[in-house]
Parts: structure tokens; sequence; C-alpha cells
């Protein structure tokens, strides 16, 4: 069993908590870090900034009378392929840190984050991620209602940073196109920590609930992390594997 957890699947419904725990992470010195949450120094891995970049290609595209490649004029997208295009430009950004330094993970950790809605959103995107991925990684799930999802969504939303990872906000009739369902019930069977079949892997999870929030109180975010990576790092001694 490795001394920290490796890869950190970090994933809810938009506006969740997400940016708030990695906020959160950052600032903890590496020996805190590793002490009271199994991890060490990290890098994240974030589709936002691909897909943000896509809106404003497309419009590029537009503004110079060319046809928009991957979102229509109100930036929906055109395919839904377009959701395992961004999980697999993560698996090239991982996969080649790990080809510039094949040891980077045996002293330092990933946090890959995504937020996915629909009735198969976060199972595909678990599909699609590279054995290089889940042969190492454990899920946090930041488990909040639709209905807090969509009041945080409000709340954070800055129109004057509207690329960046913790005040972009999606409009409500997105919310409601992408995210009013998601299959996280249906993955994790309901409870609270266990295993989440993903092709050969059996990868572990642990669940942060953050309704009433937490993330918004680094006096309570603080413990509730403490708590939920000392679940997951169970999981990962039951199955005698390295996190």
């Amino acid at each position: 069993m490795s001394h920290h957890l490796q890869t950190i699947i970090l994933t809810a419904r938009p506006a969740a908590g997400k940016s708030e725990v990695i906020d959160y992470l950052k600032k903890v010195s590496d020996a805190d870090r590793l002490r009271r949450f199994h991890l060490g120094p990290f890098e994240e891995f974030d589709d936002f900034p691909a897909l943000w970049e896509k809106f404003e290609e497309d419009d590029i595209f537009e503004h110079h009378g060319r046809p928009r490649l991957y979102t229509d004029a109100k930036k929906y997208f055109l395919d839904d392929f377009f959701w395992t295009f961004m999980i697999e430009k993560i698996n090239l950004a991982y996969r080649k840190r790990l080809a510039r330094e094949p040891g980077w993970l045996e002293h330092g950790s990933a946090i890959i984050e995504f937020a996915r809605g629909g009735e198969d959103g976060i199972g595909s995107a678990l599909r699609t991620l590279h054995d290089d991925v889940l042969s190492r990684a454990g899920i946090v799930y930041l488990d909040v209602s639709y209905e807090e999802s969509v009041r945080k969504n409000r709340r954070r939303f800055r129109p004057d940073q509207a690329d960046s990872i913790l005040f972009h906000s999606l409009p409500d009739e997105k919310m409601e196109h992408y995210y009013r369902t998601n299959d996280w019930a249906k993955l994790s069977g309901g409870k609270r920590e266990g295993f989440i079949p993903v092709g050969a892997h059996r990868v572990p999870f642990a669940v942060l609930a953050n309704e009433p929030e937490v993330t918004d109180h680094p006096d309570k975010l603080g413990p509730a992390l403490e708590d939920v990576f000392a679940r997951l790092r169970g999981q990962f001694e039951a199955l005698g594997r390295r996190g």
C-alpha cells in the first residue's frame, strides 16, 4: 500500500463544491496534506478549460463567417461525443505527464475533476478513462441535490470571470438540459463508500455530503475532507491496492 493516494477522480453535479475542495487542498502545506488527506503534491486535470476553449474557438469561427465546429450559437454541444472527447483530453494529459516522469506518482498525486449528468454520464466518463488512470484511481463524489446544484451555480457566477474554474456558471436551461438527472446513485448503490466496477477494475469510492454545505466553511471542510479521504484509503486497503 502506497503511503499516499495517487489519483483522485473528483466528480459531482456542477457547482457542488469540487473547485472549492481543490482550492482548499492547494492552501494546505505538503506535510499537512499528506498527514491529513493522504495526498502528495498534486496536479489537476480538469476538462473545463478545454471545454471553454472550444466555446471560444467556435466564437472565432463564427466571427469570421465560418461554421461553428463544436457548439451551436447558444453553446449547446452539436454532438454528445464531445463529453467523451473531453475525457480523452484528460487521458492524454495524464499519460503525457506519466511519460515525462514515470515515477511522478510515487511521490505526487493527480486530481481529475469533471461534472457529468444524464442517465449514463458519470458511468460513461469512467469507462472512457484509460487503464493507466483506473489502475491508480479512487473516486470522491460530492453529493448535492439537483436543486442545491442550481442554487450554488447561480450564486457563484461572476460575468467578468466566466472562464474561471471557481466562477464559471451555466444558465438554468442548460442545467436542466444536461444535469437534471445523473447516474451516481445507480453506480454507487446509494452507499457512502465501496467499489464501482469499471471494465477490469474495481474502483474505490467515498462520498462527501455537501448539503448542508461544508465547502464554503473551511473549519467544516477540513474535517469533512479528512473523513472522506480516510474512508477512501480504507477502500484501497481492503483491496490491498496502492493508492
